[in-house]
């Protein structure tokens, strides 16, 4: 018995400083970032629905992103509340908004930059933190908005550079997607960037039959590309996750 006794306690410390590695990364944003229905016949994506291409059988990803939202309709629909009964010590909460909050003709959605755009996010970080998360900051990709002159024109406003504040005060992991989706896009130049989003050719696809011509949206190609620039925020960032990146990415 006393043999039985010692054995089981071994087991019990082993276990204890060796536990089950089981992370579960969580993401909020828009549809830059959200899962899309009917991959077979739909040819967008978010980089979120990509991103666990990168990862082992370690990680689990749990896309909460949805079309349309701001950080402020995210919360008001109960969105956030229902990824909180369930983040766990040591999951991960990927934080992505800005494209939705400009909408200054929906109350539902529009949010000052400097007043409520900023406390829905030290709202997020506070209440990962609480929950054992680790939340982490990505600024918001670029649209492909070529002017006549075929200049990139920026369409995020002060929003990028409130997350940069609140990741600095709160001590927030940052990945600044915006310069890495920006530099992808200036790298590919004003034509064959079209690849990377919804720039869809009459009579290709159903769901398109007059074709679609749109900047914001990714393609699936668009969507991997992304998802390549956040991991390699990861790792440029020294995340503990980041060890649970497939070798080779």
């Amino acid at each position: 018995m006393r043999h039985f006794t010692v054995l089981f306690l071994i087991s019990l410390l082993f276990f204890a400083c060796h536990p089950k590695e089981n992370i579960t990364i969580y993401m909020i944003g828009d549809s830059t970032m959200s899962d899309k229905s009917s991959p077979e016949s739909n040819p967008e994506r978010g980089w979120g629905q990509m991103l666990p291409v990168f990862f082992n059988e370690k990680i689990t990803v749990r896309n909460f992103a949805l079309n349309g939202r701001s950080s402020k309709s995210f919360i008001n629909e109960g969105h956030w509340d229902a990824l909180l009964d369930t983040l766990k010590p040591g999951d991960y909460v990927f934080i992505q908004f800005g494209h939705n909050e400009q909408k200054y003709k929906d109350s539902l959605r529009y949010t000052n930059p400097y007043t409520g755009y900023r406390r829905n996010l030290i709202k997020f970080v506070n209440e990962a933190r609480e929950k054992g998360g680790v939340p982490v900051l990505f600024s918001s990709i670029i649209r492909r908005n070529f002017n006549e002159y075929g200049v990139l024109i920026d369409t995020h406003g002060a929003y990028p550079l409130i997350m940069t504040e609140v990741a600095d005060e709160f001590k927030v992991p940052f990945i600044d997607l915006q310069l890495k989706s920006e530099d992808l896009v200036l790298s590919l130049g004003q034509e064959r960037s079209k690849e990377l989003f919804l720039w869809i050719e009459p009579g290709k696809f159903k769901m398109y039959p007059d074709g679609r011509q749109d900047n914001t949206h990714l393609s699936e190609k668009g969507a991997l590309e992304i998802a390549r620039l956040a991991v390699e925020g990861l790792k440029e960032n020294d995340l503990a996750i980041a060890k649970y990146i497939k070798s080779g990415y």
